[in-house]
Order: structure tokens, then sequence, then C-alpha cells
């Protein structure tokens, strides 16, 4: 499904002292299938955009388009927007509480009202998606399970509502470095499968270069950069002007061609550093 941001401001408590401008009249556009990075410092705007994205919140003025259809009018039911766009909070097991893990997956599922034999469907597939083994944990408690499998519970429970529209915030928050490269594997890899349009919120520069296609960044409420990871990581000094930066093999990458060694400025990732550095020490070998 295609998004479109038309001309978006969000004013937390209008007219009064504590009056805050979260969004302020911003525009873009999401194709369908799409896999977006959303960056910016705290405070940026960020979580307040995403909670429009599903009705959570409410424009102050200008339209979100889902597949075309303006959801900030008053003849679109909540419930028709969030069967679409799947939201996944930072630290989602927070909210797990049902007593076992089928019927924490399947909550969401039992809410559309779909029968018994399509609800476990879904929570297998759902569970399949996030590799969790459903003989395995289906009856066992959510608490029971480790950090990173309760961060997998609570994304299967909300891709068994076959959302075509996902968007994380921070789902590798709080992980050990093992459990976070299994989630980010996980939502690539669920991304290639079912080509749904995925948002993606993250600190990490080197998560976001790896996994999307295009990135959003977020300023003051505004959207700073947009493009390409490798036409927005160009912008050094404007990224380090509102406190981000770059991966930090880019910048090892820079540094190395400082010092006149003839290597690629635009690496993103350590495995194309890698194939760079050897391309490099065999062109020296065989000069």
């Amino acid at each position: 499904m295609s998004i479109k941001i038309e001309n978006l401001t969000h004013i937390y408590n209008p007219s009064s002292p504590f009056e805050t401008t979260a969004l302020d009249n911003i525009s873009f556009e999401v194709t369908e299938g799409e896999f977006i990075g959303l960056i910016g410092h705290t405070g940026s705007g960020k979580s307040t955009l995403i909670q429009h994205l599903n009705g959570l919140l409410k424009p102050t003025k200008g339209k979100i388009l889902i597949n075309q259809v303006d959801i900030t009018s008053k003849d679109v039911k909540l419930q028709d927007i969030r069967k679409n766009v799947g939201l996944v909070f930072q630290y989602p097991e927070h909210q797990l509480f049902e007593e076992t893990v089928y019927k924490d997956i399947a909550f969401g599922p039992a809410n559309l009202g779909l029968n018994e034999e399509e609800i476990k469907a879904r929570v297998v597939e759902a569970m399949d998606l996030v590799r969790l083994p459903f003989q395995e944990l289906r009856d066992r408690s959510p608490f029971e399970l480790s950090g990173g499998q309760r961060r997998r519970v609570a994304i299967a429970g909300v891709l068994a509502m076959k959302p075509n529209i996902l968007i994380l915030d921070e789902p590798t928050a709080g992980l050990d470095p093992k459990g976070r490269d299994e989630i980010l594997e996980q939502i690539k890899s669920l991304h290639q499968q079912v080509q749904n349009t995925v948002i993606l919120v993250s600190h990490s520069m080197e998560d976001i270069a790896k996994l999307v296609d295009r990135i959003i960044v977020m300023h003051k409420g505004k959207v700073s950069l947009i493009g390409k990871p490798t036409q927005v990581f160009k912008e050094v000094e404007v990224l380090e002007s509102i406190g981000l930066g770059i991966p930090q093999i880019t910048y090892l990458m820079k540094m190395l061609k400082e010092n006149n060694i003839k290597l690629r400025e635009d690496i993103l990732t350590i495995e194309e550093a890698k194939a760079e550095i050897i391309n490099w020490i065999r062109g020296n070998k065989n000069a």
C-alpha cells in the first residue's frame, strides 16, 4: 500500500502555554512495497508522525492518504485503518498480556471476527515468519521466554493481522547483539517474502544503511533530508549538525581516502567495505 502525506501539521496543547509544534507542514510519499528508514534525533517528530499513520493521532492540519484513501476523513473507521497499518511500538513485549504465546498472537485476528481455523492458520504463519517454533512454544507463557523471543511474539501478534503497511519503532532497542541481528534479519526476510510497505524507525545508522530503500530524516518537526541511503549519507555535515551521523564504516572509508588510499566513499556496510578493500589490495599487488 502507498502512503501520501500532504502538509501534515500536529500541535500538542494548542492555545496554551505548553503549545508545541511536533510536525510542521511536512509532505512526502511512500510507494507500495517500499522499505523506508525514518531517522532523527529525540524530539524530531518521528513518533508523532508514525502515530498518525494508523489513526492514533489526528492531524491539526493536513491529510494522510493510504492507498489514496484519506484516513483523516470522518467517514473512515479506525478499525479499517488498523487492519491495513500495523504499528509495533518500542519495547512491544511490554504489551504482552495473555497466558500463552498462542493466545497473545491470536488476540488481534480474533478481534477481526475470524473463525478458529483461520485464526490458527494466521498464528502459525506469523510465528513461522519470526522463526518461533509453533509446537514448542504455542502453550508456553510469553513471560517465560527470552527478551528476543518475547519481542518476536509481540511482532508476530501484529503480523497475524496481515497489515499491508508495517511500522516498527526501534524494534531492536534493549536487545543484545545476537537478538538484535535476529530481529533485523527477520524484518528483512519478511519484507522480501511479503513485499509489504515497511517503515523502520531507528537510531542505528548501520541498521538503516543495511536494510532500507530510502531514508527520511526528521529535525524539529520537519523533513530535513529524503533520498536513497547513499544520497543521504553523503550529507555528513547536515546530519552531524542535527545530532546524527553516518555509519561507522563509512567514516572509516572516508578517512582511508583522505590518506590517499583510493577507495569508494559511498560504502555503507561492512560487507561492502570488505569487498572494496580486498579489491584494492589485489589491485596493488598486480600493479
